[in-house]
């Protein structure tokens, strides 16, 4: 082999020889080889024969994968700062800086997803690619974000003022208020790495489906896949898991006594002398309803006549294992005691854990001089607002069973013995209370009045009633057919109309405060506004008030759990009301206004 020979340094380059007439071009003219992507590959990955690509070719560097996760688009920004600064808008009850915060980030990832969707839909008509913001554009985007939400922070702060002026709420935490933009901008960034999460996991299955089928089954099924995932893992792992550790916890509590009350000596109580129910099986809030409540002397002091004791039975969820079982229990208990042969009998269903409102009960026993006999049973250990959500199936069948139980025996006595039969229920035992009738002749052939507080808007009846109500009448106060038999009223003691009407016969009352957030929450009111809204608010309802689409949804749902945290006459909280309220379904004899006032004062819980 002969060796190169070294080129000398002043030896000129050989010119270079042109490209022949049909001869093979030099390898820097050939063309580019086209390469078949395979099916596997993702769009714009490159791969080498024999293997894949070096690392540094094939994935993103680390700091590339940190910033897909704090990185933002211009349009989401745009969308999230209008949602956020929306959200400090009233809604129907006075809300803290810790409550505010989580509406305001759980509206600014909403109205980010929305803007990026919507850029998305823009540049697909457009026909062009994304296209990086300008720094300008993200400075302007920065000083208009300052001054709009500044705006927005300092007009929620007034409105929830007037809110609780309104209320006459007095409660108000500085820190917390200042805390909320924080409070809101981790929200906002949990939600988006949330939704990050889910895009990734799409783009996951999408590259393992492309193996076996084309891009674009690809792309549904994997949207499928990824969403039905999410919401199996959200429906039976988080909010299972929460319901059952729930369950759990409130069972326990379940165990306890409430303070103050002790084991009747009665023998017309459950839990008393000769009842067939254990008093350990009542539970915390059948212990508080047979243990307590108007005696005899207090109702003869109140009403200067002879009273008689009032009966009460109850069953718990200790006390048989079925609804079918417990109802029967509570009704042997209640003929046993000799609830049937009162003149006003109540069957009144629970909300949630068990409890009944004393202000509904004592006031029925105070307006029947104590000739009255009430029972009910329990059905979940959950407190009302997490049983309104998952519980409902249980306070129907709760209802239902509870109610013919009595009837059943009430139907058998000779018409001249039979008491007065009453029915009555607040939020989730209204729900129950209806499911036992089938419209409105129902309730009027088979009681003698009815009283249902605060009801949820998906109650069968309520719903009924109120979508095909009188044109002109409002939602918050509507009259069904000239209010026959059944009306509604947002405070009974100002008048419940149509007072020009004729109501005669057994009567049906329902009562609903305009910031009632358990009456008025829907999941309709994500895409569609309800009439209460466009409607003049009620009294203790802001104007300025409106509805925002997604916004306003999480407004309410928000104060749910917080309902029954206002003084008595607002959100879902009943006591006064059921003095009226009562006088009115019942319509006792020998009371004067100033003895409803007094009734007023004794229902009404002390501050």
């Amino acid at each position: 082999m002969i060796a190169d020979r070294p080129k000398p340094p002043d030896e000129p380059e050989p010119p270079e020889e042109p490209a022949r007439p049909g001869g093979p071009a030099r390898p820097e003219e050939r063309p580019p080889e086209r390469r078949e992507e395979r099916p596997h590959e993702r769009p714009g990955e490159r791969t080498r024969p024999g293997g894949p690509a070096p690392a540094g070719e094939a994935a993103p560097s680390p700091s590339r994968r940190r910033r897909r996760w704090t990185s933002l688009t211009l349009p989401g920004c745009w969308g999230a700062l209008l949602l956020a600064c929306l959200s400090f808008t009233p809604s129907l009850l006075p809300r803290g800086g810790v409550l505010q915060g989580l509406i305001c980030g759980i509206s600014g990832a909403i109205g980010y997803g929305l803007g990026v969707v919507a850029a998305y839909v823009w540049r697909a008509f457009a026909d062009r690619e994304a296209r990086p913001a300008s720094h300008r554009s993200w400075q302007v985007l920065v000083v208009t974000a300052v001054v709009l939400f500044g705006l927005a922070f300092g007009f929620g702060q007034y409105w929830q003022r007037e809110i609780r002026t309104l209320m006459g709420v007095t409660d108000f935490s500085v820190p917390a208020a200042v805390a909320c933009p924080f409070i809101a901008l981790l929200v906002f960034w949990l939600l988006l790495c949330a939704g990050r999460g889910l895009r990734r996991a799409y783009h996951g299955v999408v590259g393992l489906l492309g193996r076996w089928i084309g891009p674009k089954a690809t792309r549904v099924v994997g949207w499928l896949v990824v969403a039905g995932l999410a919401w199996s893992v959200f429906s039976g792992v988080l909010l299972g898991g929460f319901v059952n550790a729930a369950n759990e916890a409130f069972s326990l509590r379940d165990t306890e006594t409430p303070e103050g009350v002790h084991q009747p000596t009665s023998t017309l109580r459950s839990g008393g002398p000769g009842s067939l129910i254990p008093w350990d099986t009542l539970g915390r809030q059948g212990r508080a309803f047979t243990g307590s409540g108007p005696t005899a002397a207090d109702i003869s002091a109140f009403t200067h006549r002879t009273a008689r004791e009032p009966v009460r039975a109850y069953a718990g969820l200790d006390t048989a294992g079925s609804a079918e079982d417990r109802a029967e229990r509570a009704v042997a208990d209640l003929r046993r005691a000799g609830g049937f042969d009162r003149a006003n009998l109540l069957v009144m269903t629970t909300t949630g854990s068990g409890w009944v409102d004393p202000a509904a009960v004592d006031t029925f026993e105070y307006l029947g001089g104590g000739d009255a006999a009430t029972v009910a049973m329990q059905y979940s250990y959950l407190p009302s607002w997490l049983s309104y959500l998952v519980d409902q199936s249980k306070a129907r069948e709760a209802g239902r069973e509870l109610f013919d139980a009595v009837y059943d025996v009430w139907s058998g006595l000779p018409q001249d013995a039979r008491p007065r039969l009453f029915v009555a229920g607040e939020s989730l035992g209204s729900f129950g209370g209806e499911t036992a009738f089938s419209g409105e002749y129902d309730l009027r052939n088979r009681t003698a009045g009815t009283l249902f507080a605060g009801p949820p808007n998906f109650n069968v009846l309520f719903r009924e009633f109120s979508d095909h109500r009188e044109p002109g009448s409002p939602e918050i106060e509507p009259v069904y057919k000239e209010g026959r038999t059944v009306r509604f009223t947002d405070g009974p003691a100002s008048g419940i109309p149509p007072a020009d009407r004729p109501w005669d016969g057994s009567r049906v009352l329902y009562l609903m405060h305009p910031s009632d957030p358990i009456v008025w929450w829907s999941p309709d009111l994500l895409l569609s506004e309800p009439d209460w809204i466009g409607e003049a608010p009620g009294g203790d309802v802001l104007e300025a008030m409106v509805w925002i689409p997604f916004v306003t949804f999480w407004q309410v749902t928000a104060d749910l759990p917080f309902s029954t945290g206002v003084p008595d006459g607002h959100g879902h909280t009943y006591k006064a009301e059921y003095v009226d309220g009562w006088n009115a379904v019942m319509r006792p004899t020998g009371f004067t206004p100033q003895d409803l006032d007094r009734l007023r004062e004794l229902v009404r819980p002390q501050d």
